[in-house]
């Protein structure tokens, strides 16, 4: 088992969540925060982004994650316009079952007075289906358009253009699909309120509530701003670094995440990396942005889809079981001293070891289809400055969620991932033969160090 650098202490990952409110932390207990749930048994959160190359804006790869982190690839050059090009790709799944993608036609350099169409079936195979002209007098550039979907079903496209007079000047427009086929749309109208010199305006909807997120073309920085209306008028509410994620920011897309949190992505092009960035607080806070991990510097300008899916890993509840490592197969999940270690675990260890290699599964202390873990004494496996340790429940909601975890995909047949409930991309995993909660590195070992194979129980 290699060695590697320790995680930063739990310290330095609330240092990072400073600007969050104590009670923030807690996750859906605020107005306005809504109550996700992880997936049931058998199914599986799926997240997908389909990203132009840093290195190529003529074509798109896929990738798809579980967990809104690790991301993986799912086909590249998926899809490849048969003329022009494709920028600030953004993805949906309608009713019909198709995936849809609207994106940029043109490079920045060009006039470009249409945004494109394309269709699929699987996410990975595109066909292309039209470029679409968008009708604004002396039209010069029309871009980033991003989907959005109403409470009432409705498909609208919220695109950035600018005029002839003024190339360089961008206002969002909303233009309402009037067909389900999405071939004919209404005229663009102007999202009052935001006004002109914004452009990749992403919009989430929250009760009555429109909120948008959209970049400042003179300040670089991406602003916040909210409508009762999704045309408007929209109140600009927070301007400059009010989130803390710097400036030379842009192509926002905003996600909820299976906690009840909010996460933001964004392409940070000023330094060539793309972060993310969480609330718990219906946007109010933010914690410190993070690099996704092997996909920056790759992709550029996004959006996400999150869907529920089959195929997810299943495990029954109120069982008892063993959690064998999938890369060290001799060692196991085992208490000692309150702690977890993966000891060496045979047919020939004592009774008391075996003991203390056995647990019961049960229903997530925060999320019922979460997972909880206790032992023989009844105290229930929980992180702890970035440890695992066995703890008396004290009922309060921070336990709660410390001793949840959600069931993620492993690494091999039968293996499955433990991501912590209240820290989003971090998971337990394995290092120096003891259990950690270590946000994910994206690769392969980490993947295998942080999946376990529930067996038959020892004790």
């Amino acid at each position: 088992m290699t060695t590697r650098p320790p995680t930063p202490s739990r310290r330095t990952l609330l240092r990072a969540m400073a600007a969050l409110p104590a009670s923030a932390v807690l996750l859906g207990e605020l107005p306005g925060v809504a109550l996700a749930a992880a997936p049931p048994g058998g199914s599986a959160t799926r997240y997908t982004i389909v990203p132009f190359l840093n290195s190529n804006d003529g074509t798109v790869n896929v990738y798809q994650s579980d967990d809104a982190t690790d991301f993986r690839l799912l086909k590249s050059s998926a899809y490849t316009p048969p003329s022009n090009r494709i920028r600030d790709a953004s993805v949906f799944k309608h009713t019909d079952g198709y995936y849809y993608l609207t994106y940029t036609t043109h490079t920045w350099q060009d006039v470009s007075t249409t945004i494109g169409f394309a269709r699929s079936s699987d996410r990975a195979n595109w066909s292309f289906l039209y470029d679409y002209t968008v009708p604004i007098a002396n039209l010069s550039r029309a871009w980033a358009p991003e989907w959005f979907v109403d409470s009432d079903g409705s498909v609208n496209v919220i695109v950035s253009c600018s005029v002839t007079s003024d190339e360089w000047i961008f206002t969002p427009y909303r233009l309402k699909a009037t067909n389900s086929a999405l071939t004919a749309w209404s005229s663009p109208v102007a999202l009052s309120g935001i006004g002109a010199n914004h452009i990749d305006t992403y919009i989430v909807r929250t009760g009555s509530t429109y909120h948008a997120f959209t970049k400042n073309e003179t300040t670089k920085y991406i602003e916040y701003a909210t409508a009762s209306s999704l045309t408007g008028p929209y109140t600009i509410s927070r301007t400059g670094n009010w989130a803390g994620w710097g400036s030379y920011r842009e192509g926002p897309s905003v996600i909820q995440l299976d906690n009840g949190g909010w996460r933001i992505f964004f392409d940070g092009y000023g330094d060539g990396t793309y972060y993310y960035s969480d609330s718990y607080d219906t946007f109010a806070t933010w914690s410190a942005p993070t690099a996704l991990p092997v996909v920056s510097g790759t992709a550029r300008h996004f959006t996400v889809i999150k869907e529920t899916v089959s195929g997810g890993p299943s495990l029954a509840k109120n069982v008892t079981r063993s959690f064998q490592s999938a890369n060290y197969s001799t060692r196991y999940w085992q208490t000692q001293s309150a702690l977890l270690n993966l000891p060496v675990v045979t047919g020939s260890s004592t009774a008391a070891e075996k003991s203390a290699s056995t647990f019961t599964v049960v229903a997530g202390l925060a999320d019922a289809n979460g997972f909880s873990f206790r032992d023989s004494a009844g105290n229930y496996l929980r992180h702890w400055d970035f440890r695992g340790r066995f703890d008396a429940n004290d009922g309060t909601s921070t336990f709660a969620k410390d001793a949840t975890f959600i069931a993620r995909t492993g690494s091999s047949t039968g293996a499955i991932r433990w991501e912590s409930y209240n820290y989003p991309g971090y998971y337990l995993r394995h290092y120096n033969y003891q259990l950690r909660v270590e946000r994910t590195a994206g690769t392969d070992l980490f993947r295998q160090d942080s999946s376990f194979v529930p067996v038959t129980a020892w004790g």
